[in-house]
């Protein structure tokens, strides 16, 4: 009796993990499809309308003008840029969420993206904001305020990893300290923008709201390598990451050195972000909403929280993107600004549904 009962279990354990696996593949199949279609309908929408027609004589034609323009140096870096901007932003906030054990953690809430903010005010204000970088031909595009945001970016990082390297300090401690961070990178970039003059504040302001918009092919080119090379030893880490979340002691166990773990992973999950707002701008809510969105529709392995969780991103981008640039035509809203209008709410709504899913 005692093993029928047990052979009637593992198959139920069975059928659930299978079913469970169907829901999470067709999740993914369904991302990908609905990514690809909003990519196509942001093609089309715009202050400048563009039929069919046009893209055909643009790609197959190869035809120039206003409409190739429009095309090849403004929508579509722009959906591009908000893809991985989105992708990368969002498996940074699942990646943090999980070697934390912490719901709250995100690029947001750890101060990175308010210390990029001050960077980037700083040496509007401060240093001369027109500077190239012209060293290195690579960096062609590069200004002054991208790589100050991404310097001060990773200031934020190091003290974040430091306090983590402290005695006793715990997942909330490290939270609790990147919100400190954000008041203080805050404050600081208010008390510059008190001492700038209009022109200086008005490009302060200009690059604190968030804009996928704003890239060239060459910046939107630094951001997919390190995204898909961050992105590569995320899925590779994949398992330990799951190890990871039965505990320190049984991770070390079965030989993962959760310390080490850790730290790999806050470095190369706030390198990613400190790159996508250097050149993007803040964008919030997207590392810290999206992972709990996928874990409230199916949960899986900590590879298939990782995929999901970017595939959403880059979606919610896009349409927050497209939203963006069609809520006030003519007038195109910065897509950072829209995504805490819709994010915020979002997660309000998360955190009273609870901890069944987290």
């Amino acid at each position: 009796m005692s093993r029928e009962f047990c052979d009637k279990e593992k198959k139920r354990i069975l059928a659930e993990q299978q079913e469970n696996n169907k829901k999470i593949y067709l999740l993914t199949f369904t991302l990908i499809i609905l990514i690809t279609a909003a990519a196509i309908y942001s093609l089309f929408i715009g202050s400048a309308q563009i039929e069919w027609r046009d893209i055909y004589r643009v790609i197959f034609s190869g035809s120039r003008g206003m409409v190739y323009n429009i095309i090849w140096n403004i929508r579509l870096p722009s959906i591009l840029t908000s893809l991985i901007a989105g992708m990368g932003l969002a498996l940074s906030g699942a990646v943090m969420q999980c070697i934390l054990k912490n719901p709250l953690a995100s690029p947001f809430t750890l101060g990175i993206s308010h210390a990029a903010a001050f960077g980037a005010a700083f040496s509007i204000v401060v240093l001369d904001f027109s500077a190239v970088i012209e060293n290195f031909a690579f960096l062609e595009g590069v200004y002054l305020p991208s790589a100050a945001a991404f310097l001060f970016s990773q200031i934020a990082v190091v003290i974040v990893l430091f306090i983590s390297r402290q005695n006793r300090a715990t997942a909330e401690t490290i939270v609790l300290a990147g919100i400190a961070l954000s008041s203080l990178f805050t404050a600081g970039t208010t008390a510059l923008q008190f001492f700038a003059d209009d022109l200086e504040l008005a490009s302060v302001i200009y690059w604190t709201f968030g804009d996928p918009g704003r890239t060239t092919w060459n910046q939107l080119l630094i951001i997919t390598i390190v995204f898909i090379i961050i992105t590569a030893y995320f899925i590779y880490q994949s398992w330990d990451y799951s190890i990871l979340n039965a505990g320190d002691e049984v991770a070390s166990s079965l030989g993962v050195d959760s310390a080490k773990l850790r730290l790999t992973a806050m470095t190369a999950a706030s390198i990613l972000t400190a790159v996508i707002i250097s050149f993007v701008g803040i964008i919030g809510f997207i590392g810290l909403v999206t992972p709990h969105i996928i874990r409230k529709i199916a949960v899986g392995s900590q590879r298939q929280l990782f995929i999901n969780s970017a595939l959403a991103g880059g979606l919610l981008l896009i349409i927050s993107d497209n939203l963006a640039r069609t809520a006030f035509r003519p007038v195109v809203l910065p897509v950072g600004v829209l995504t805490a209008f819709l994010g915020a709410p979002l997660f309000i709504y998360l955190v009273i549904k609870g901890r069944q899913y987290w």
